[in-house]
């Protein structure tokens, strides 16, 4: 029936789904971008904003947003409150959040994630992430086995030091 509101994921696909952004917000952080802290006031976040969105339908998922300064968002949204189309926070605004999607988008298809427009009119410049880099994949970042051991640790017989 048309109008009707689509109803929430279930418990395990919103495991899934939390689960895919935290390793995003891990990605991203890795290649030294900043990451908006879920709860944060927006009117001090700046960076990539991971959003999980519950609803069972087309529109659900994980989506990343990137938030320009605080400053450069106020001067956008003034130029459009005043109907100043020609000002250069406008297009400045745009380019950058059109730079840090394509950005986003590279980075987070190299660490295995899949990765589309979110084509979705209330997400302009927005990416839908549809898939982890799977199981038990292990970061590019993650600590290596040999960074756990130190030379000549696990050679060495302690029972002679008696």
């Amino acid at each position: 029936m048309a109008g009707e509101i689509p109803e929430r994921v279930d418990a395990e696909t919103q495991s899934r789904l939390e689960h895919v952004a935290s390793a995003v917000r891990d990605e991203l952080a890795a290649a030294g971008l900043e990451v908006v802290a879920p709860g944060l006031a927006p009117d001090l976040a700046a960076g990539a904003e991971v959003e999980v969105d519950l609803m069972n339908d087309t529109a659900g998922g994980v989506f990343i947003h990137w938030r320009v300064s605080p400053r450069l968002r106020t001067c956008a949204i003034n130029a459009l409150r005043h109907k100043r189309t020609d000002d250069p926070a406008l297009s400045h605004n745009g380019a950058v959040q059109a730079a840090m999607a394509k950005a986003v988008s590279l980075i987070l298809t190299s660490a295995g994630f899949s990765v589309d427009d979110a084509d979705d009119e209330y997400r302009t410049f927005g990416l839908k992430v549809t898939a982890g880099p799977g199981e038990g994949i292990r970061p590019s970042w993650a600590i290596r086995d040999d960074e756990l051991t130190l030379p000549g640790w696990a050679t060495q017989n302690h029972s002679d030091q008696d």
